[in-house]
């Protein structure tokens, strides 16, 4: 016979190389620690939970990230500026087109150009970014059902969002990641056509919403796994910074497009949906996915003015150039700059520390909405039950690629 390897046991082999932060021994009579992830499909993505259970009860929950290691910062304060948009577009993938307005928006805020961009290409920014807007909350909406238990949702979101990406793709050339909003301008115009068939698609998909809406916020089960579940009380959201669909589901009208009225927003009509607590309690997890849902007819209804201009006093001409206010060279003058926007995840800003010779920045900061709502998630699962920590996990509606930036 072989010689045989003898094996000895080594504790020190066998350390884990994160911590938990509650060790065994502290834990009561009864109560268990249950990992989540990182790879568990209810996470969205390489998230680790560390649940303190009492049998079914949650105690606490802790997150642990660090699993992706996107690096974007360090990228941004290595390239020119227009050169990171790429890796802007990277950090929610699910809707980079808002990633690359607000990003833009604050270099032409640091150039002094935010007045010279054509009105044509702030409506096409505006139109693309609430596109990309629907096609987020499609696939936060169908997801969310899925993890309750319903796929059917989940085929028609992603069945309506592929005609977005189509869209979007035929304006871009790709499929998620764009590089369109360009410092100063935009990457091209809009195909010819393109109105027509976006206005074709918004009619098609306004009877398909009230499906889904009968589908999913009426139901039953739904309702049931949702109600109630992981509220969110507003003075809580905001001590924490929360913003976006979680703020506005805990009853709070705030939403940038309004505050701070940036690019051609002031111009347009739209609501701002915000939670009732009409199913259970106000800041549960059915208000958090209903507001969504409600921001789905909105962006209908901005996309439909944004067109009417596009197709009115603002349609194309031949000797329409949408590079025309792209600067030769990015230099901005000294000096610490922030620039923030609505993304469907909330509160997208961008910190730039400027040193009045490179263009490149010093110093790069992103503020990232799901970074700041995911650390609500153990307060609001304190007191639930294992199985609903599914559904709070989905109703925050997180991208990896932002968190672990």
């Amino acid at each position: 016979m072989a010689n045989q390897v003898q094996y000895t046991y080594d504790p020190a082999h066998f350390q884990r190389s994160e911590p938990l932060k509650y060790s065994p021994d502290e834990l009561k009579s009864g109560e268990m620690i249950i990992n989540l992830g990182p790879q568990h499909p209810s996470t969205h993505g390489v998230l680790r939970l560390e649940v303190v259970a009492d049998g079914e009860i949650i105690k606490d929950v802790v997150p642990h990230l660090g699993y992706l290691h996107r690096c974007f910062e360090k990228h941004a304060e290595n390239l020119p500026y227009n050169q990171t948009i790429p890796f802007v577009d990277r950090l929610d993938y699910l809707a980079a087109m808002n990633s690359e307005h607000v990003w833009c928006m604050g270099v032409e805020k640091m150039l002094g150009i935010t007045d010279k961009i054509p009105k044509r290409v702030e409506y096409i920014r505006v139109l693309v970014a609430e596109l990309n807007r629907l096609a987020s909350h499609f696939v936060a909406l169908g997801t969310y059902a899925m993890d309750i238990g319903a796929f059917t949702p989940f085929l028609w979101m992603m069945r309506d969002r592929e005609h977005i990406q189509r869209l979007l793709e035929w304006v871009s050339g790709s499929r998620m990641l764009y590089n369109y909003i360009w410092v100063g301008g935009l990457f091209y115009d809009l195909p010819v056509g393109f109105e027509e068939r976006c206005r074709e698609f918004v009619h098609y998909l306004k009877p398909k919403l009230r499906e889904v809406e009968e589908m999913v916020f009426s139901n039953k089960i739904f309702i049931e796994r949702t109600a109630k579940v992981g509220v969110l009380p507003l003075d809580l959201a905001i001590n924490y910074g929360v913003t976006g669909p979680l703020l506005r589901g805990s009853g709070l009208k705030y939403d940038l497009r309004r505050v701070d009225g940036y690019s051609v927003y002031p111009e347009l009509e739209f609501d701002i949906p915000v939670g009732k607590g009409e199913m259970g309690e106000l800041g549960d997890c059915w208000d958090r996915s209903w507001v969504r849902a409600k921001e789905c007819d909105e962006a209908l209804r901005i996309i439909e003015q944004c067109l009417d201009r596009l197709q009115g006093d603002l349609k194309r001409t031949r000797d329409f150039d949408p590079r025309e206010a792209v600067p030769k060279k990015i230099r901005p003058p000294k000096g610490d700059y922030y620039i923030r926007g609505e993304t469907p995840k909330g509160e997208l800003g961008f910190f730039f520390r400027a040193d009045g010779r490179s263009d490149v920045p010093f110093r790069c900061k992103s503020r990232s909405p799901c970074f700041v709502n995911l650390s609500v998630i153990s307060e609001i699962s304190k007191g639930a039950m294992v199985a609903d920590l599914v559904a709070i996990i989905g109703s925050l509606d997180m991208v990896l690629g932002e968190v672990d930036r």
